[in-house]
């Protein structure tokens, strides 16, 4: 069996928190997404930004099975006593004129704040209101936007050839991302700029995506957690009931489960985690 869900018994969680899934790009993970939501329970589904992709969408219509799977585990969820929060960002921003309405039982908010277990209340936005690339040039955004779909198109044809060679799966536009040095400013840039917001709003910490690239960290005082991507790197925050919160890589999960299943029918999921903890410095 190739599912995650089938196994694996279903996971239980306060909360989770996924953005970037990219709806209607054919980069989008859809079928690792639907996998780890059929493999999950939880109280709290917050959607944090870029969730369908309008801007690829208005170029070419694609749309997958894969891809109503995945909406149709949203909505099961929130049919079935999932509180689900939609917090759309750039690439869905038109449905940020809904906010405050509740659209079958998924709730759409420009903002949020979640209160975790431990009583610490974090701030959920996307992000990209604070990224000073998309608020002062959309053209500027969408060329990058443009740039990326062509990187995933290139690492695509990089990793057919790996795979050829029996080599793993290696992102291209992850080691630019590391690696470039306007790149690496970008990044800390917009988690200084994120930061800022969420010490205005006195809140202990944030929860955003907009930027791929997956993280808990400490600045300062305040936690820092970017939620990652579904389009590459396949990462979701994942809320324990004692409050702590986890970075979840599920590709990573699936080979493990692979290896599990001869040994046992009932393993649970097996998580690659970086928790947030007030006394510790993090860094995932």
């Amino acid at each position: 069996m190739d599912n995650v869900h089938e196994l694996t018994t279903a996971r239980k969680v306060r909360s989770v928190f996924i953005s970037d899934v990219h709806l209607g790009f054919p980069g989008c993970s859809a079928d690792h997404l639907a996998d780890f939501l059929r493999s999950i329970r939880c109280e709290n589904l917050y959607l944090v930004g870029d969730i369908i992709d309008f801007w690829y969408l208005k170029k070419k219509r694609y749309w997958s099975q894969s891809h109503n799977n995945v909406v149709r585990c949203i909505l099961g969820k929130a049919k079935h006593d999932t509180n689900v929060v939609f917090i759309p960002g750039n690439h869905d921003e038109v449905l940020r004129q809904y906010d405050g309405v509740t659209l079958g039982n998924v709730k759409i908010m420009n903002q949020a704040v979640h209160k975790a277990a431990d009583g610490r209340r974090y701030l959920l936005i996307h992000g990209d209101e604070y990224d000073c690339i998309v608020k002062n040039s959309r053209f500027i955004a969408m060329l990058g936007s443009a740039m990326y779909d062509w990187l995933l198109y290139a690492n695509r044809l990089v990793n057919a050839v790996r795979a050829k060679f029996g080599h793993d799966y290696w992102s291209l536009a992850k080691f630019l991302k590391h690696k470039v040095k306007n790149a690496v400013s970008y990044i800390s840039s917009f988690e200084k700029a994120v930061v800022t917001e969420a010490r205005h709003q006195r809140v202990d910490g944030l929860i955003c995506g907009h930027i791929h690239h997956a993280e808990i960290s400490r600045i300062g005082e305040t936690l820092y957690l970017n939620c990652g991507d579904w389009v590459e790197s396949n990462t979701a925050l994942v809320e324990l009931y004692d409050g702590s919160i986890e970075l979840l890589h599920w590709s990573d999960q699936k080979a493990v489960l692979k290896r599990l299943r001869p040994m046992a029918d009932d393993a649970e999921v097996v998580s690659t985690t970086v928790v947030a903890d007030d006394h510790n410095d993090l860094a995932a």
